[in-house]
């Protein structure tokens, strides 16, 4: 018997870059794919428009915005989930779950969607966050976001929590990946300080969480043992934060490293830099709920040297053990990252966090729901 055709909206608060952002436009391929339907409702942002190429249809509404117009969405989500006979509402982000949660519970039981909500984050444990916790069915992106729920939202969701891992496509990241001449090409013409050196990698934004500041302090003391090292933190400035950003391109001059070390900014070939990189580093100051760069490096064959906690330190466990150091242990990390860059170790074979392992659970549940 064929399965039903699903009418799906995801809503978050912007399509511009980052893990959630990609998970959704990955759903939502699939769910074109299927034959079903896809919207997505955000504010927009750089990925509508392979979002569009793959057959979705995109709303251009701000329901993240913390602004108390964003609350007239409410109204406006009810008329189209009535209109458009959906089938599955999906929130993936705080704001815009209130919003889907308010329009939801405002139609009779009987015209009602299936509610689901996916927990992308280790939220601060607050009233506003529990909106997280209200799906009908309540997806985790890994065992730690799990345990979050379950230590502070038990009576909730501990009947309807499923976790489903994120993951990558293992036709894009796989161990002996090299860019091509052209891309080398390239970017020794924007970054020839480069060339010839071994490359420590640290991804992401400018922001105090990524532990930017601990890395400063590695690459001073790996370079001194190492001179053909090359520092690489590749990731754009917060715009919330810029007095921060400031603050690292000083430390950097203080220390000295300005030969050892390059921002590279915002870039879109995150996989070719990991790819080509010696070391790559998660250092987030506090637990992360999935660790996707962490997944990909590893995927690739690439070394990672991560704090060993959250989403980061459970990836680790499965697929590069000798890569878990104690968090905020700079001296534990420098060690353990003169020990890789002696002796590289092969990360084990990714097979647990796949795109496709998320894709077929994900679209199962929403097969699942929409029968009951």
């Amino acid at each position: 018997m064929a399965s039903p055709r699903l009418s799906v909206v995801q809503l978050l608060p912007a399509l511009e870059s980052g893990g959630v952002e990609q998970g959704t436009l990955e759903v939502a391929a699939e769910l074109v794919r299927g034959g079903h339907r896809s919207i997505v409702l955000s504010a927009g942002g750089r990925m509508v428009k392979p979002l569009l190429a793959a057959g979705s249809e995109h709303y251009n509404w701000s329901i993240g915005a913390k602004n108390p117009l964003t609350l007239r969405y409410i109204f406006a989500l009810r008329h189209l989930l009535q209109r458009q006979r959906v089938t599955l509402l999906h929130a993936r982000s705080r704001l815009p779950a209130w919003i889907a949660y308010l329009a939801w519970r405002s139609l009779p039981p009987s015209q009602r969607p299936r509610f689901i909500t996916t927990a992308h984050g280790l939220y601060s444990v607050k009233y506003y966050s529990a909106i997280m916790a209200r799906g009908e069915r309540v997806i985790a992106v890994s065992d730690t976001v799990r345990r979050y729920l379950l230590d502070h939202y038990p009576h909730s969701c501990a009947d309807r929590i499923v976790t489903i891992y994120r993951g990558v496509d293992p036709l894009r990241y796989f161990p002996g990946l090299r860019p091509s001449e052209q891309w080398y090409r390239e970017w020794y013409q924007q970054f020839p300080q480069t060339q010839g050196k071994r490359w420590l990698l640290l991804p992401g934004r400018l922001t105090r969480l990524k532990g930017h500041l601990d890395f400063l302090q590695l690459v001073a003391q790996l370079c001194r043992h190492h001179p053909d090292l090359h520092a690489l933190i590749v990731g754009g400035e917060d715009p919330k934060r810029r007095a921060y950003a400031q603050a690292l391109y000083r430390q950097v001059a203080a220390q000295g490293l300005g030969q050892q070390l390059t921002f590279t900014g915002v870039r879109d070939d995150l996989r070719e830099i990991m790819a080509s990189s010696h070391l790559v580093y998660s250092l987030s100051s506090h637990p992360e709920s999935f660790g996707r760069t962490t997944l990909e490096a590893l995927s690739l064959g690439i070394p990672v040297v991560g704090y060993d906690h959250g989403g980061v330190g459970e990836i680790l466990a499965q697929l590069l053990p000798e890569g878990r150091t104690p968090p905020h242990a700079v001296a534990a990390a420098l060690q353990k990252s003169l020990e890789l860059l002696a002796n590289p170790p092969r990360p084990r074979p990714n097979t647990l966090y796949t795109s496709e392992q998320m894709l077929k659970n994900t679209l199962r549940l929403y097969q699942e729901l929409a029968t009951l």
